[in-house]
Parts: structure tokens; C-alpha cells; sequence
């Protein structure tokens, strides 16, 4: 079930306000007419005083129906990627004729969905309490040059479960063309007593009711993994974009009965159709 399959603009403009004073603002339009200028770039006005180019994701991806679970189903993925930013006063964020990626250390937004898992769709998780649907807010820290990114991410439950998860992650990036971009690197993932207990735990009265061990299991070190990611752009505004992720969950996650039921090993294939959008006032 771990997905995030949406994001808000509103947090990603927040976030990114904490990075757009690595650079000082330049006229990117000022070299050439609009006729002979990149679509990227003629769709900026350097008179807004604040602008964001983003892309938006929206597809279909393939992931476990429950964490642990050795069942897969299909469900909607979305998801939403800055690349560049200008804020009048302090600064901006990557290239604005879009030939170049970002280039600095910033703040960014982390939103996660994580849907409901109802032990009446699953004959082997019969007795176990039902988990609420959750969306999980935070924040991350990432560090971008053109062939290598980092981040780390910490996000909380704000509807739904009320607790801590954390990833962190690492990226090898290639550019075979201009309109290819290759990624990939690993993946940890944390979470805390609280996200153990809810999504890996047995209560006493889970245990009587589905036969399964009590398992109290403590917060910390959950998984590992390895994501690679293919981007192509059909134009300046269109493009395609698929992932897989393979992740061998860890500690308490794969000593849980519900795992030991499913399987450590968890994959998601995810593939979407891209389009840039220019906000811009």
C-alpha cells in the first residue's frame, strides 16, 4: 500500500520557498525574441512576481494491497514535480528555459495517501482490526545536482492514523538525450512505534480473533530498496514517465505474523502520462 498518489500545490510552494535563495534572479527573456525562444521559456513572464513550472503525473501503478501482503492490485497514481521557481526578492529555483535541471539545497513538500485496508477483502487477515484510510503531511530536505540527488523525507498522519514515516534516498541521473532522463538509487524507509503498531502489530484480541501470534513490534529501520525511474518527453509540454521499486521489508516489518502471511519482499510498477503547467502571478 505504500504509494503516494497525489500532492498539493500549495505545499510543494511552501516547500519550495526555502530553496529559491540558492540563485539570484536573471532575465532569462531578455537574449532573444519570443518567436525564437524555447516554449518553456516564452511561457514564463519575467513581470510576474512569483512563477512555478511543474509537472503534473497522473496514471495507473501496480503495488501490494497491504503492506506485507503478497497480493497486488491496480490503483490510481498522481503526483506533482517542481523544477523551477521565482520569487521576486529572494531568488529562484532552476532553469527557467528548462535545458537545465535544478541545481541547489532546499526544502520541499512530502504528501502521502495510504488507502484503507478492510480485513473483510482479505481471507488471511480475517480478525484483524480494519486500518482507516490516511494522508500523511510533511516536509523533506533534498539536494539536487544534474547527475545526483538526495533527499530525505518525514511525514505525519493527519487524517486517518496519527503517526511518523520517514524514507530516505539517493539517485544516480543520466540524460542519454534531451529528451530522455534515466534515475536510480535506494531507498530506506522508518517509521515509528506508533506506524508498527498499526500496520504490523497483533493486539491480544487480534490474536484471539484471528488465530494469529501477539506481536508488539517496535519503530525504527522498516525496509530497503532500490527505485529506478525513466522519463521522456514527447515535446515541451508532454511526456511519459515509469518507475519500478523493489523493497525487502525489515526488523519488526518482516518479522510481523501479517508479513510472514504476505511476503518481505514488496514491488511497484507505476507508468503515467506527464504534463508541464506554468502558475504564474
Amino acid at each position: 500500500m505504500k504509494t503516494r498518489i497525489f500532492g498539493t500545490i500549495g505545499v510543494a510552494m511552501l516547500a519550495l520557498a526555502g530553496s529559491v535563495s540558492a540563485q539570484e534572479v536573471t532575465d532569462p527573456v531578455a537574449a532573444a525574441p519570443v518567436s525564437e525562444q524555447p516554449l518553456a521559456l516564452s511561457r514564463i513572464d519575467p513581470s510576474k512576481n512569483v512563477v512555478l513550472r511543474y509537472d503534473i503525473r497522473a496514471g495507473a501503478q501496480a503495488r501490494p494491497a497491504y503492506f506485507g501482503s503478497d497480493d497486488y492490485t491496480i490503483a490510481p497514481d498522481f503526483a506533482i514535480r517542481f523544477d523551477y521557481a521565482k520569487i521576486r526578492g529572494l531568488g529562484e529555483y532552476g532553469d527557467a528555459t528548462g535545458s537545465r535541471p535544478p541545481s541547489a539545497l532546499g526544502l520541499r513538500g512530502s504528501l502521502r495517501f495510504i488507502g484503507k485496508r478492510d480485513s473483510g477483502d482479505h481471507d488471511e487477515l480475517k480478525g484483524l482490526e480494519d486500518i482507516d484510510p490516511t494522508l500523511e503531511l510533511g516536509l523533506g530536505v533534498v539536494y539536487r545536482q544534474r547527475n545526483f540527488e538526495a533527499f530525505g523525507d518525514v511525514r505525519y498522519g493527519v487524517l486517518g492514523t496519527q503517526d511518523f514515516f520517514g524514507e530516505v534516498g539517493l539517485d544516480a541521473i543520466s540524460y542519454p538525450n534531451d529528451r530522455w532522463e534515466l534515475r536510480v538509487g535506494p531507498r530506506f524507509s522508518f517509521g515509528d512505534n506508533g506506524f508498527t503498531d498499526t500496520y504490523f502489530g497483533v493486539t491480544d484480541a487480534e490474536s484471539d480473533a484471528s488465530g494469529l501470534d501477539a506481536f508488539d513490534p517496535d519503530g525504527g529501520l522498516l525496509g530497503a530498496g532500490i527505485e529506478a525511474t525513466a522519463r521522456y518527453r514527447f515535446n515541451e509540454l508532454w511526456g511519459l514517465e515509469a518507475s519500478v521499486r523493489a523493497d525487502r521489508l525489515l526488523n519488526g516489518a518482516a518479522d510481523s505474523p501479517i508479513t510472514e502471511m504476505g511476503n518481505e519482499d514488496q514491488f511497484r510498477v507505476r507508468v503515467g502520462v506527464t504534463r508541464e503547467l506554468v502558475l504564474q502571478f
